[in-house]
């Protein structure tokens, strides 16, 4: 192993507490993504917890979310980019899961696990490598942590895609998995809101006048779903259908919400494309109605690649080193800023922060004892892409 790695994995060592510290300093604060006074305040601690030699911090404002973060170092010349991304947002509103709490090896809260564990592991690593010997031994280092990521990264993708341009290789630091596997594929996702036109008509006195939009999206949701198809693991799924506005009125508008998955970009473009043709064959049969579609691909899948599966390799053989586990893990359904980078054409893994389970749920919790290795893991891999 590298020297730098070795020298930056034996500072960390002994350090859980201030790591934990630091965590619980970002979990007690509430970060909904529409919390943007608080998800300011996890940003302003962030800035504290990357303030290291050789690092500069740039804040992307933001006037609908919590402002975004990006940090640079110049690193050795001529060597391409490293990219470390992460998300400070939540998906818990204030007053549904709320503080830092400890259950033996176990760390519970909102974001422990999604993700501000892995900003600790990220933000460790990069004071563990300046205290070192310095960020200037390593390749330029592009960090970007967004406030917008359990909404899709709106915003976020953008400024990813404008930090990391041209780097050589991408690690996310989303929860980490059972065993510590490694994410190198990822579904892509989409969202389609269907909008049903019709007549109005009063359903006892002048029933035929009207052209119903709720049957029409009746027949488009119908339609839909059947595209569910899960040995090629694309799936439909509507989720909210509204309209009407009494039994005895003819409904002429009505709407639905539709959550798409897919695992490659053509099969992303032509479940949009059916979606499409549904809408204009579920109207087709009533006459007086429409449907409109807005929406599209949201984000594009992570999809494994050669370059992928040798970054795998060798982030790998650092998380072995470092007591980790380093398996790869199944086709995940979620998206993540992994698909943003991946569509770059950097190779990019993810699922990298500290273990544990639960995300998106109350009972979300990390193993606290992995924040360390996990930190290691990343210093020793760093370190080995400066030869």
């Amino acid at each position: 192993m590298h020297e730098l790695g070795e020298a930056a994995a034996g500072w960390l060592t002994g350090r859980l507490g201030e790591m934990e510290e630091a965590l619980a300093a970002l979990v007690e604060v509430n970060s909904f993504t529409e919390n943007p006074q608080g998800g300011r305040k996890v940003g302003a601690l962030l800035l504290e917890q990357f303030t290291v030699p050789g690092l500069f911090a740039e804040v992307v404002v933001s006037t609908r979310y919590a402002d975004h973060l990006v940090f640079r170092s110049r690193g050795r010349a001529g060597m391409p980019p490293l990219a470390l991304v992460g998300h400070l947002d939540t998906v818990f509103p204030p007053g549904k899961f709320e503080g830092y709490r400890k259950e033996g090896a176990l760390r519970r809260g909102p974001g422990v696990l999604d993700m501000k564990g892995g900003l600790v592991v990220m933000a460790w690593a990069i004071r563990a490598l300046a205290a070192s010997g310095g960020l200037e031994a390593l390749p330029p280092l592009r960090l970007v942590v967004v406030a917008d990521e359990e909404v899709g990264s709106p915003e976020g993708q953008g400024i990813i895609r404008s930090a990391i341009a041209g780097s050589q290789a991408c690690l996310v630091f989303e929860s980490g998995r059972t065993g510590d596997a490694i994410i190198t594929r990822r579904k892509g996702t989409g969202a389609v809101k269907a909008v049903a036109h019709g007549r109005a008509a009063h359903a006892g006195n002048a029933h035929q006048e009207g052209a119903n939009a709720l049957w029409a999206l009746a027949r488009f949701v119908d339609s839909v779903q059947q595209l569910t198809d899960y040995p090629r693991g694309l799936t439909v799924n509507v989720g909210r259908v509204v309209g009407g506005q009494g039994k005895n009125t003819v409904p002429d508008h009505a709407e639905a919400d539709v959550d798409l998955r897919f695992c490659t970009r053509r099969e992303g473009e032509e479940l949009i494309q059916r979606c499409h043709a549904a809408a204009t064959q579920a109207s087709s049969g009533i006459p007086g109605t429409r449907i409109e579609l807005v929406g599209g691909v949201s984000r594009e899948p992570l999809e494994r690649s050669e370059a992928s599966g040798a970054l795998l390799e060798a982030y790998g053989t650092c998380a072995h080193v470092s007591g980790l586990g380093h398996s790869e893990a199944p086709l995940i359904g979620g998206g993540s800023d992994a698909s943003t980078s991946s569509g770059m054409g950097i190779p990019s893994i993810d699922g990298l922060g500290p273990r544990g389970k639960g995300f998106h749920t109350v009972e979300e919790y990390i193993e606290v004892d992995t924040l360390i290795p996990k930190a290691q893991a990343l210093v020793r891999f760093l370190a080995s892409r400066s030869a």
